[in-house]
């Protein structure tokens, strides 16, 4: 199962895909919601999973999917190239991560690997993860879980905390206590500092207002 929202970069991982034997694109989806039911509707052997979708992202993606089905192989294959969204992806449950600068082959060996139900990731990332971890120098993502993180995504980028309660499924009182926590475990006094940090970890796209 292919999930991107972006039409034209899903036709081009069908084709990628379709072009190796025994592999066919059962399903896609453009953001979460699609995501998690295409999920159950098909059951596909592999999801390959865009952390970057419109409303709650891949992280939540992943998360949402794995907590239905604890067998589930999703590769993250995204643009994001910090360790510390490698690390939150694994932590939600991912199996693979696979940045987009990444070559096809280096892609369809993640696939392959994680079809296998191994671990994948790209080079650029592990090398990442091992500089950081070298350094001692952590990101200041690293205490939040996965749906902390996507909260402060949809925070910064504008959305009304209505918006988000609605879009995760949750009361409008539990997302104001994670926008409390968030804040708390950032070390920020003020949103516009919240957006401030959520910028500085690329967790913005380009087209969001941010």
């Amino acid at each position: 199962m292919l999930v991107d929202d972006h039409p034209v970069v899903r036709e081009g991982y069908r084709r990628l895909l379709e072009r190796r034997p025994g592999y066919r694109v059962v399903a896609e989806a453009e953001n979460a919601a699609d995501a998690y039911r295409a999920y159950r509707e098909t059951s596909p052997d592999v999801v390959i999973m865009d952390l970057s979708l419109p409303g709650p992202g891949g992280l939540e993606a992943v998360r949402h999917i794995r907590q239905w089905d604890r067998n589930a192989r999703i590769l993250v294959f995204t643009m994001h190239q910090a360790a510390a969204f490698a690390l939150k992806a694994f932590e939600a449950g991912a199996a693979g991560y696979v940045t987009k600068s990444s070559a096809p082959d280096e892609l369809m060996g993640a696939v392959e690997q994680v079809a296998r139900g191994r671990r994948a990731m790209s080079g650029d990332i592990a090398r990442e993860i091992a500089a950081e971890r070298l350094s001692n120098r952590a990101s200041p993502l690293e205490d939040l879980a996965p749906r902390e993180i996507e909260i402060l995504r949809m925070v910064a980028s504008g959305m009304p905390a209505e918006d988000i309660a609605e879009a995760l499924c949750l009361s409008l009182k539990t997302v104001q206590n994670y926008h409390y926590q968030i804040k708390a475990k950032l070390g920020a006094r003020t949103d516009a500092h919240l957006v401030w940090l959520a910028i500085a970890a690329g967790l913005l796209r380009n087209d969001e207002p941010g």
